[in-house]
């Protein structure tokens, strides 16, 4: 064998959170963009195929998961258009109205493959870090870590939801 031939097994750099984040948005905005263009077949390939569902809303506003079921069409019902797409950690917190709907949807990732999805339709949500915060960054520490910013919030009254992570 030549100098310089040595096979040693590569470790993989661990990846940032940042670069974690990065990816999971990008995967949701993959998705989201697949939906629009009907792409069934990517859509399927970002989901895993025992996704878990949640939801909280009026029961006849299930809009994304009749789509993503293909119960129904993209634009047939209802649009997702994200007006506001946050990653944090493993979740992807995506933000829209249409109309008089509000809608939040939280996307858990594992492995850039999307695990879990929670709905929620004409709710004010809070997104919490529950965690105790660690010695040295207590006084920087804010436990929340994002909240709902719908355009006509002052207008009506939104029931609202605290999401703990």
């Amino acid at each position: 064998m030549a100098a310089g031939n040595v096979d040693s097994p590569v470790s993989p750099v661990p990846e940032t959170q940042g670069e974690v984040e990065t990816k999971n948005k990008s995967t949701v905005e993959a998705l989201y963009k697949a939906l629009v263009k009907g792409y069934i077949e990517i859509v399927a390939k970002l989901l895993a195929s025992d996704l878990e569902w949640w939801f909280h809303g009026p029961p006849q506003c299930h809009h994304m998961m009749k789509v993503l079921t293909g119960e129904t069409t993209h634009d047939n019902v209802f649009r997702f258009e994200p007006r506001s797409i946050t990653a944090i950690g493993d979740c992807v917190i995506a933000e829209g109205w249409e109309g008089k709907a509000y809608w939040v949807h939280v996307w858990i990732l594992k492995g850039g493959l999307i695990t879990q999805f929670r709905e929620y339709f004409n709710t004010w949500l809070v997104v919490r870090d529950l965690r105790p915060p660690k010695w040295e960054a207590k006084e920087e520490s804010s436990l929340t870590l994002w909240q709902s910013q719908p355009r006509d919030l002052y207008h009506r009254s939104l029931p609202g939801l605290l999401l703990a992570i």
